[in-house]
């Protein structure tokens, strides 16, 4: 046991290699070739190849066979046995080398039936997924949780179409803004307790460790805004969407939250994220 540890510590101490398996871990659950983890990393192809046989061999990461294409994603009991390896055997259990507020993060701590969840739920742009997800969930359980959206990009808009999509199903949308994440990164935002990615390019990004290590989650899905074809055909794009993030947010909401520990919360968000995946694939 020890060797399979120095072995993936080992193939971990090569910074790219480790972009490579932090990427991977940004968007678990999925599964991605390797042309794209190239080109998200700025890779060569045959670079990428190298790092990626180094870290399945460890098994830090698994492969995969989907039709012609190789896929590659995080293995998270390979990451669990380092960590576990590096706390408990190592460095012997020691509870003050926890990093501070991790042994009790917000989604382990007792609550108050009258206090609520705050989720954030973030994009590229904020200007349709994110927006989409946060009214559904201020619409169907906004009595729990508190929902919030916000994008990546410096500047965007509101997408007008999901707007009046919005707009019909009787939401109310006057309270809907475009932000940029760093609205909720300061001293006086609230904090999150949940932290869900909605699209691929912002779960590849490698933004900063949240304060209070919310529970997080990568629901990504096709970006409705880059449809095309007729007026109506771009329509039924965004009304997919929403079906598939209202279906998503109704299980989401539905957990027993007093009777989940942090680690069992967080299986089922990946769930509800691969189940995703297995439904697209299956369309």
């Amino acid at each position: 046991m020890e060797d399979i540890l120095i072995t993936r510590l080992s193939t971990l101490s090569h910074p790219q290699r480790m972009a490579v398996f932090r990427l991977l871990m940004r968007r678990c659950p999925d599964a991605l070739p390797a042309g794209e983890i190239a080109d998200v990393l700025q890779l060569k192809a045959s670079t990428a190849s190298v790092y990626l046989s180094a870290l399945t061999q460890s098994g830090l990461i698994t492969q995969q066979r989907r039709g012609t294409s190789l896929q590659y994603a995080v293995n998270l009991d390979a990451a669990r046995n380092v960590v576990s390896g590096l706390f408990m055997d190592c460095c012997r259990g020691r509870a003050d080398l926890c990093p501070p507020g991790f042994p009790q993060t917000n989604a382990d701590q007792p609550r108050p039936d009258d206090q609520k969840f705050n989720v954030l739920f973030v994009c590229t742009g904020n200007s349709a997924r994110s927006i989409i997800a946060e009214t559904i969930l201020r619409d169907i359980a906004g009595d729990r949780f508190n929902a919030y959206s916000a994008g990546t990009a410096h500047r965007s808009d509101l997408n007008p179409i999901a707007v009046d999509m919005l707009n019909g199903k009787g939401h109310d949308v006057t309270q809907l803004r475009s932000k940029n994440v760093s609205v909720y990164q300061g001293a006086d935002a609230p904090k999150m307790d949940f932290v869900f990615t909605v699209c691929d390019h912002a779960a590849n990004e490698d933004c900063p460790t949240w304060p209070g290590q919310p529970v997080s989650g990568h629901w990504g899905m096709p970006d409705p805004v880059k449809a095309v074809g007729t007026d109506a055909e771009k329509r039924l794009a965004f009304h997919e969407t929403y079906g598939a993030l209202h279906h998503r947010l109704r299980a989401f909401t539905s957990l027993s939250f007093a009777s989940l520990d942090r680690g069992s919360l967080q299986k089922t968000v990946d769930q509800i994220g691969a189940d995703i995946i297995k439904q697209d694939e299956n369309q």
